[in-house]
């Protein structure tokens, strides 16, 4: 038996006790169209193997049992499991290493950015809006841990801050964008946390901000001032000064505010005017 197959594999319920096995027997439809009873044995399936990896106590990287294996856990067919699969995998719940096997996924925020991403690239009416609503979010929760940042920041922090918003500055002199500097920056603000989750969500948002801002003007004034700003929350940091830190994260985020509310109302006049 594989690796895998040597841990406890018992056929579970969603509550987690043992079965003989999910009843596999064709059940009266009450109506219900085909496509919804296949959907909802999916999550079913996809269910059972969530319990199964917290029964196992299983790690993210650690491997699942085999598919015939799971099969016999979760008492259900090949191509159940396969479908359940699809969907946590989907969710970076579980990993598929084609030719390796199944492994419990990094528990990543990939499928959140996805929804986000998407909602705001549906509606070039809504793109915006959802632009304004992760602004304010990302603003929340900086400026409302601002205590804790300056608590728990250390000389290599700060050095770094200090570094990334000089490498910021000197970009904007260039007349270049500096994408990638600007989310490293944050994510440092927030890793004084120690808080994984919110390093997550951190660079989660960034991810969805870069991807749905749709067609924010961008001028080698306004990369200068947002270097500049990201300067002041840097000296603010190193200074210590929590205060200082909420002002200059709140100077930082108004030009953006204000670039977004323009090219709204822009696009409701050129709406109003088809």
């Amino acid at each position: 038996m594989s690796d895998a197959g040597m841990l406890s594999v018992t056929r579970i319920t969603t509550e987690g006790k043992a079965m003989s096995g999910t009843n596999l027997s064709p059940q009266p439809d009450n109506g219900i169209p085909a496509r919804r009873r296949t959907r909802h044995l999916r999550e079913t399936v996809a269910d059972d193997i969530k319990q199964l990896i917290l029964q196992q106590r299983l790690r993210p990287g650690d491997p699942l049992p085999t598919e015939a294996e799971l099969c016999d856990a979760v008492g259900a067919s090949r191509s159940s499991v396969r479908e359940a699969v699809k969907t946590l995998a989907a969710l970076d719940i579980v990993e598929v290493r084609h030719g390796h096997g199944t492994y419990v996924g990094g528990m990543s925020l990939a499928a959140l950015v996805e929804s986000l991403a998407f909602r705001g690239l549906l509606s070039q009416a809504d793109d915006h809006l959802v632009l304004s609503e992760l602004v304010e979010v990302r603003q929340t929760l900086e400026q409302g841990l601002a205590d804790q940042i300056i608590a728990g920041l250390d000389d290599d922090h700060r050095s770094e801050l200090s570094l990334l918003a000089d490498g910021m500055r000197q970009k904007a002199a260039d007349g270049k964008e500096f994408i990638e500097l600007d989310r490293e920056f944050h994510l440092m603000l927030m890793e004084p946390l120690g808080n994984n989750l919110i390093l997550q969500l951190t660079g989660a948002f960034w991810d969805v901000h870069t991807i749905v801002a749709p067609s924010l003007e961008t001028t080698s004034e306004s990369l200068r001032v947002t270097a500049e700003h990201h300067c002041d929350i840097a000296a603010a940091a190193v200074a210590g000064d929590a205060d200082a830190l909420r002002t200059a994260i709140a100077n930082h985020y108004e030009p953006i505010r204000a670039s977004i509310a323009g090219a709204r109302a822009q696009r409701g006049t050129a709406s109003s005017e088809v």
